[in-house]
C-alpha cells in the first residue's frame, strides 16, 4: 500500500485522493496546507491523517512515501524538488513547472534522489484517449488536426471586478495556455510527438497572462491547430482528419466520447465506459511506476517536450513569469 500525502487542499486535490483510494493502491497518511485548520478540514472525511503547516517538517516526515502536489504552478518545481531530495516520490499536477529549465531540473533531482517523478496529466491514461491514439492509423495519412478546450473560468468575473485571482496572475505562473491549454498541447504531443515548428498568438489580459490563444504546430505533412480560452466557452469537439476519415473527441481533457467517421460514411461511436473519476487512470499509472521504482520514460519525454513548447509559446506571445529570470 502506497502511503500518500498531499500538498494543497483544493477541489482537485480531493478528486485525486478519491481516485487514488478507489484504485486500492493507496492510503492517505498526511496533508500539508499553509493553514493547519484547512488541512484538518480537508482530512476530516479520510480518517486518521497527520497534519502539517510546516513544509520542512512535512518533507522530513516518515508518515508517507509519495506526495501529490497541487499547489499554484509557480510552487510546483521548488516543492517537488524539496520533496524528492527528502526521498519522496512525487506526482505533480500539470504543468510540472513554470518553464523548461525548471522541468529539466526536476527530472535531474528525481534521478539523483532515486525517486519517481510523474506529471499528473490525465488525458493520455484515459481508455478513450488510448483508443484515439490506437485508431490514428485507421483513417489513413493524417492531414489536419484541431484540438480545442475553451471554458469560461469561474474566477474570470472576480478578475473583471478588480480582484487578482491566482488563475490570471503571472506571479503564480498561470494563464490559459498553462492551464486548460495544456490539455490541447499535451494531447498533441502525446499523439504526434514533438512538432518541427510552432506559431502562437494570444490575447493578453492587463495582468500580463493570456486569457485565450491559438497555436499552430507543424508536423511533416500536416499541422495541428490548438484553440484554448479561459474567457469564453466552446462546444466543438477536437478532430483528427485523415485521408480516409476523421476521429472526433469530445472533451479532450477527459476523453469523454470518441467517434470515427469514415470518408463518405456515418459516425460510429468507439467509446468505452470510463470511471466516473477521470483521475483514476493517472493514479493507477503512478502506482504502477512506484511498484518498480522506475519512472515512465515516455511520460518523461512528453513532459519535457511540453515544457519546452510552453516556454516557446509564452516567448512568442509575450507572457513572462518572475521565475523565468
Amino acid at each position: 500500500m502506497i502511503k500518500l500525502a498531499v500538498i494543497g487542499t483544493n477541489w482537485i486535490t480531493g478528486q485525486f485522493v478519491d481516485a487514488a483510494l478507489k484504485t486500492g493502491e493507496y492510503e492517505l497518511c498526511a496533508v500539508y496546507s499553509r493553514s493547519k485548520e484547512k488541512a484538518a478540514e480537508f482530512a476530516e472525511k479520510y480518517g486518521s491523517v497527520e497534519l502539517f503547516d510546516d513544509l520542512t517538517q512535512f518533507a522530513k516526515s516518515d508518515a508517507f512515501d509519495a506526495v501529490y502536489i497541487a499547489s499554484p504552478n509557480s510552487l510546483h518545481a521548488p516543492q517537488a524538488m524539496q520533496m524528492m531530495k527528502a526521498g519522496k516520490h512525487v506526482v505533480c499536477e500539470k504543468p510540472m513547472a513554470a518553464n523548461e529549465t525548471l522541468a529539466k531540473q526536476m527530472y535531474q533531482v528525481a534521478e539523483e534522489s532515486g525517486v519517481v517523478l510523474f506529471e499528473a496529466f490525465m488525458s493520455p491514461h484515459a481508455p478513450n484517449f488510448k483508443l484515439l491514439k490506437s485508431n490514428l492509423g485507421s483513417i489513413g495519412k493524417i492531414r489536419k488536426a484541431f484540438i480545442t478546450y475553451c471554458q469560461y473560468s469561474s474566477r474570470y468575473p472576480k478578475y473583471l471586478a478588480g480582484e487578482n485571482p491566482n488563475t490570471f496572475n503571472p506571479d503564480f505562473a498561470n494563464g490559459s495556455i498553462m492551464d486548460i491549454g495544456y490539455y490541447c498541447l499535451g494531447s498533441a504531443v502525446e499523439l504526434f510527438g514533438e512538432p518541427v515548428s510552432v506559431k502562437a498568438e494570444a490575447q493578453l489580459l492587463d495582468s500580463g497572462v493570456d486569457g485565450s490563444g491559438s497555436v499552430i504546430l507543424g508536423y511533416q505533412g500536416f499541422d495541428v491547430v490548438l484553440q484554448h480560452s479561459k474567457t469564453s466557452d466552446s462546444y466543438l469537439p477536437s478532430e483528427i482528419q485523415g485521408e480516409n476519415g476523421a476521429l472526433l473527441m469530445e472533451m479532450i481533457s477527459t476523453a469523454k466520447k470518441l467517434t470515427k467517421i469514415s470518408r463518405g460514411g456515418v459516425g460510429v461511436d468507439l467509446s468505452v465506459k470510463q470511471d466516473s473519476n477521470p483521475m483514476y487512470y493517472e493514479a493507477k499509472a503512478f502506482a504502477e511506476q512506484l511498484k518498480t521504482n522506475k519512472l515512465d520514460e515516455e511520460c518523461k519525454t512528453r513532459s519535457l517536450i511540453v515544457a519546452k513548447l510552453l516556454t516557446e509559446i509564452r516567448r512568442q506571445t509575450g507572457v513572462v513569469f518572475p521565475m523565468d529570470v
